[in-house]
């Protein structure tokens, strides 16, 4: 099975190794058939610290680093 990749934005960088993505969907609501904005925060592993509050990241599934954060970092726009 494929892995799951979401591109965001860093809404937080402050505990070590870590970074908050905040991802944000868009879907068509089954009854009313009105687009709806959905947002998700995600916890995502930065092995070096690299990325900052404010950047565009791209984000994939991988193995748990721990109890929240099942993601990490493959790239992303300074």
């Amino acid at each position: 099975m494929p892995k799951k990749i979401l591109n965001g934005i860093v809404v937080s960088d402050k505990p070590n190794k870590t970074i908050t993505v905040l991802v944000e969907r868009k879907y068509q609501h089954p009854v009313l058939k009105k687009v709806m904005k959905a947002r998700k925060k995600y916890n995502a592993h930065d092995e070096n610290n690299k990325f900052k509050l404010g950047d565009k990241v791209s984000i994939k599934e991988s193995r748990p680093y721990s109890k929240n954060k099942k993601f990490e970092v493959i790239g992303g726009d300074k």
